[in-house]
């Protein structure tokens, strides 16, 4: 009995050790944003936001009288247009590249009334 009873702990015990490995990972980590370089200057923040948003970026958001038009910068305004395309095409292939105009952060960019779009 005794050695049964130890086989059948050590079983319990491999299997609470092998469901606690596997576990998927709690919400809110690994969560990643796109947003403009600090170090890029607005020229090249600019053309990297035009090509953002003529290949996919919803960029309605940053327009006059919409949720995320202020602050009205280009980094702003970038940062949007760039997590727009990473959130959209990350599954697909897409980066946040940008030619080098943009950074990945884990902290969400969002403010006020203005939601950075995140999909897992």
């Amino acid at each position: 009995m005794g050695k049964k009873m130890s086989i059948v702990l050590l079983r319990i015990m491999l299997a609470l050790l092998a469901t606690s490995i596997i576990t998927p990972k709690s919400n809110g980590e690994n969560e990643q944003w796109c947003i403009a370089d600090e170090q890029t200057p607005d020229d090249e923040l600019q053309a990297a936001m035009d090509w953002a948003c003529g290949n996919g970026a919803d960029c309605s958001k940053i327009q006059m009288n919409q949720p995320c038009y202020y602050p009205n910068t280009t980094r702003d305004h970038a940062s949007y247009a760039f997590n727009s395309y990473f959130q959209k095409f990350k599954n697909k292939g897409g980066s946040c590249y940008f030619k080098g105009a943009a950074v990945i952060t884990e902290l969400d960019p969002s403010h006020n009334s203005c939601r950075y779009e995140f999909i897992p």
